[in-house]
């Protein structure tokens, strides 16, 4: 992982994000945005990218570690933070909760 010390906030209290994180994070972006453009389903492309995510875990990382990060991400949604999130980009009609 790219090294933050010394970052500052970009604004408020958020953590800048990383150089690295941001550039995947726009390239993943532009094909989720491709994606449905094209009219494929959301789901198929969710599925997809989650696949191809746990495939790249399992290559750089033990098993016990994908099922802390994977236990994160669901408590994530279970609290509510991940639709919260989305609210707070596209407005409180995205919200599915």
């Amino acid at each position: 992982m790219t090294d933050t010390a010394g970052n500052t906030p970009a604004s408020g209290n958020a953590p800048e994000v990383p150089d690295d994180l941001a550039r995947c994070a726009v390239v993943i972006e532009s094909a989720v945005e491709h994606l449905i453009k094209e009219k494929q389903p959301p789901l198929a492309i969710a599925s997809a990218l989650l696949g191809g995510s746990l495939g790249l875990l399992a290559r750089s990382m033990d098993k016990d570690t994908i099922l802390r990060i994977l236990d994160s991400a669901a408590q994530s949604v279970r609290s509510g933070d991940v639709h919260a999130s989305m609210a707070g980009e596209n407005g409180p009609e995205s919200e599915k909760a």
